[in-house]
C-alpha cells in the first residue's frame, strides 16, 4: 500500500479545514439571505430551495456520471425507505429554520444548533446503543437544564430550538446509517421532495399567491436558494473526507455563533436574562463535551499506515 507523505497529508488537512469553514460560514450567514426575501411565505421559500436544489444536483449527477452509482445504492435493502424519512426530516428542518428567521426568532434558531451536538449524543445512546461517559452525561444534563429554563420562562419559544435540534439530529442519524454517499443521498432526497414542492408552487401561482415571476430580484434570490442549499452540503461532504472528525465537531459551532450574533447585532433581537442563563448552561455543556471529546481523541493510539 502506498504511504501518503506528511506534506501531502498536511495539505489535505488544510484544504479540509478551508472546505469546512466555507460550508459552516455559508450556513451561518443564511439569515442574511432569508431576510432579503421576508415578503415570501416560508413554505414557498422552502419549496423553491427544494426545486432549485434538485435542478443543480441533477446537473452535477449527470455531469459526473453518478446516476449509475445512485441506482446501485438504491437497490440496497431499506435505502429508499430511509431516504424518504431523511427527506421528510430535512424539509421540516428547513421549514422550521426559515419560519424562525422570518418571524424574528433568530436567537432560538441559533440555540437549536448549539443544542444539536448534544442531541446527537443522546440519539446515539438511544438508537445506536452507544454508551455515555460520566462527563458526557454532565454535558447533556447542563444542556437539558438550559432547555428547561427556557421552557419554564418562555415556553412558547423553546419549541423552535427543540424542533430544529431534533429534526436535524434525526436527519443526521438516518444519513449515518443509510448506505449512500452525500451527493447520492441529496439527489434522492431532492428528487422525492421536488414534485411536492413544484406542485405547491404551481398551486400558489394558480391562486395568485405565488412570489415567483413578480419581480426579477426576488426571482434571482429564490433561484439562488438552490445554490445556497447544495453548495455547503457538498463542501461539508468533501471536508469530512479530508480532516479529523474531532476538528469538524469544533468547527461546526461557527454556524450557530454567527447566527447568534446576527440576531443581536444586526436584527435587534433582545438578549433577555432567560437567554443569558439558557445560553450559559448550553455553552457550559458544550465546553464540557468538547473538552471530553479532545481528551478522548488524544488518548487514542496512533496507527501508522502500512
Amino acid at each position: 500500500m502506498s504511504r501518503q507523505s506528511p506534506s501531502a497529508s498536511q495539505d489535505e488537512a488544510r484544504s479540509g479545514v478551508l472546505l469546512a469553514l466555507s460550508a459552516y460560514l455559508i450556513w451561518g450567514l443564511l439569515p442574511l439571505y432569508l431576510k432579503q426575501i421576508m415578503h415570501v411565505p416560508p413554505v414557498q421559500i422552502v419549496a423553491h430551495r427544494t426545486v432549485w436544489s434538485f435542478v443543480l444536483v441533477a446537473i452535477i449527477v449527470l455531469a459526473f456520471g453518478r446516476l449509475k452509482g445512485i441506482r446501485a445504492a438504491l437497490r440496497t435493502r431499506g435505502t429508499f425507505g430511509l431516504l424518504m424519512v431523511s427527506a421528510t426530516l430535512i424539509a421540516l428542518n428547513w421549514l422550521f429554520y426559515t419560519w424562525a428567521i422570518l418571524h424574528e426568532h433568530v436567537l432560538e434558531a441559533s440555540l437549536g444548533y448549539f443544542i444539536n451536538p448534544l442531541v446527537n449524543v443522546a440519539l446515539g445512546m438511544i438508537f445506536l446503543k452507544e454508551r455515555l461517559r460520566p462527563v458526557q452525561w454532565l454535558a447533556v444534563g447542563l444542556a437539558g437544564a438550559g432547555v428547561i429554563v427556557m421552557a419554564v420562562a418562555q415556553g412558547g419559544a423553546v419549541w423552535i430550538s427543540l424542533a430544529l435540534a431534533i429534526t436535524f439530529g434525526l436527519y443526521g442519524l438516518v444519513r449515518k446509517v443509510v448506505a449512500i454517499d452525500a451527493l447520492g443521498g441529496l439527489a434522492v432526497e431532492t428528487t422525492l421532495l421536488a414534485p411536492v414542492a413544484l406542485g405547491w408552487l404551481m398551486w400558489c401561482a394558480h391562486t395568485g399567491e405565488g412570489a415567483f415571476g413578480v419581480d426579477r430580484d426576488t426571482d434571482l434570490l429564490l433561484i439562488a436558494g438552490g445554490l445556497l442549499t447544495t453548495t455547503p452540503l457538498l463542501l461539508f461532504a468533501a471536508a469530512a473526507r479530508r480532516m479529523r472528525y474531532t476538528a469538524m465537531g469544533l468547527i461546526q459551532y461557527l454556524t450557530p455563533t454567527l447566527v447568534f450574533f446576527q440576531g443581536i447585532l444586526l436584527f435587534g433581537e433582545p438578549l433577555t436574562t432567560v437567554h443569558i442563563i439558557t445560553f450559559g448552561l448550553i455553552w457550559a455543556g458544550l465546553a464540557v463535551y468538547v473538552a471530553d471529546m479532545l481528551r478522548a481523541h488524544r488518548a487514542m493510539p496512533v496507527t501508522l499506515p502500512e
